[in-house]
């Protein structure tokens, strides 16, 4: 069997947890491929609402195996605490997840550079969540990284992290003018990590092609979105990972070949959290309407998340990185009993001129207004709706002119945060 993979295509928080949950159903395996604990899911099913931000989706149908890939950067006492919540209310985990023998960690002391380094921005903030991750990727690109794997052999670990934390130290004391951590505390921490989470590191890459070569299903689980993918989002204002397609690949060290549908999940709406240029932003009492109906507030940080309409321009841009095979679009039921609707069709540069691409620079994005098309909005509920053919008119028509925007059919329709709140125009997975 192929691949599935399910990927954000705008800033993120655009639902993927639901649509993964939804369709684990009838996987073999869900893997993680990118980013670590900065990224929140949440599942609504019968068991409650969960929010992970590590264990896949997956886990919550007991058949399916749950694979942490190394492209993802894990901080163990978050990935152990999940473990511990999920275990305590009935899910099975034992034997379920497997983190990549490759997958880096992160460390006690990539949380206090992550807050130094954001504090040293002043007022020119990223708008990082402060858990860790952007540096524990510079250190998997400076060589300096710590593997899960290091867990395995703690002896030979502990002299090379004494001397990573003697230079990490001396940045944290003399750059930032903070207090040095302790390396014995860093020790002991390590030792504890390599007690408990033994048992659950190991070669998923080997796993994953295996499943793939008995044409088992396997679903690529993305994190955050494209916009914020650090080659093709709005740099600088992005994550440390690539939550394109691409990433999905070296994420989890499967080929490309191997990866034959691709969907892109859209919220009907535009959302982002932190800084950085977002053209369709509402800043009125509309965009506070929104945010309020939606709870639009962070999954990790609980951070109000910035509302705006649908950019068809960020979305086309998304679909030709992508290649999207099927686009999901969620949270329409958000947008019931607005007297209109609007999408964005085109920006305005700073020079008067009307463009239809998406900028690669963000000064230029920044500049950009957009053109707004008015749409009627509906009096008819959408919320909970299951079927395509009940949703009112003017609610199948804003659907139809997104897809026409986007250039891809939308093929799931999400009316509601549990898994039955769906509409299923076409099947996502082959029979």
């Amino acid at each position: 069997m192929p691949a599935y993979a399910v990927l954000g295509a705008q800033w993120g928080d655009e639902g993927k947890g639901k649509i993964v949950d939804v369709l684990a159903r009838d996987m073999d395996i869900v893997a993680r491929f990118s980013g670590g604990n900065n990224a929140g899911h949440t599942v609504v099913n019968d068991k409650g609402r969960f929010s992970v931000h590590l264990v896949p989706c997956g886990i919550f149908w007991p058949h399916t195996m749950n694979l942490i890939g190394n492209g993802v950067v894990v901080d163990p006492d978050v990935l152990l605490d999940e473990i511990d919540s999920l275990s305590g209310v009935g899910i099975d985990v034992a034997g379920r997840i497997i983190v990549s023998e490759r997958a880096h960690l992160v460390m006690p002391y990539h949380v206090v550079l992550d807050d130094m380094a954001e504090r040293a921005r002043g007022d020119n903030p990223i708008g990082t969540t402060g858990k860790g991750i952007g540096p524990a990727y510079s250190d998997k690109a400076a060589r300096t990284g710590v593997r899960a794997a290091d867990l395995l052999d703690i002896e030979a670990l502990l002299p090379r992290l004494d001397a990573i934390l003697s230079h990490t130290n001396a940045i944290i004391t003399k750059v930032y003018g903070g207090e040095a951590v302790s390396h014995e505390e860093i020790f002991e921490k390590c030792r504890d990590w390599s007690a408990r989470l033994a048992q659950y590191i190991g070669p998923v890459e080997k796993i994953a092609n295996q499943a793939l070569a008995a044409d088992q299903h396997v679903l690529l689980e993305g994190a955050q979105g494209v916009l914020l993918d650090l080659d093709h989002g709005t740099y600088p204002f992005v994550t440390s990972s690539n939550p394109t397609i691409g990433g999905a690949s070296v994420g989890m060290g499967i080929s490309p070949r191997h990866i034959t549908q691709i969907t892109g999940v859209f919220k009907a709406y535009s959302t982002r959290v932190g800084t950085g240029p977002m053209p369709t932003e509402l800043e009125d009492e509309t965009g506070e309407t929104i945010r309020e109906l939606a709870q639009e507030f962070g999954t990790t940080t609980g951070r109000p998340r910035r509302v705006g309409w649908f950019d068809s321009l960020a979305a086309r841009y998304s679909t030709m990185i992508n290649g999207y095979t099927s686009a999901v679009l969620t949270r329409l039921d958000v947008l019931d009993g607005f007297p209109s609707v609007q999408v964005c069709t085109g920006y305005i540069d700073e020079d008067g001129n009307e463009i239809q691409d998406f900028p690669g620079g963000v000064a230029a994005l920044e500049k950009c207004r957009p053109v707004l098309e008015e749409l009627p909005g509906w009096d008819t509920p959408t919320a909970g709706v299951r079927r395509l053919e009940d949703l009112p008119t003017n609610a199948r028509a804003y659907v139809d002119r997104i897809q026409e925007l986007i250039g891809c059919p939308i093929d799931v329709i999400s009316t509601g945060p549990h898994r039955d709140e769906t509409i299923l125009v076409r099947p996502l997975i082959e029979a």
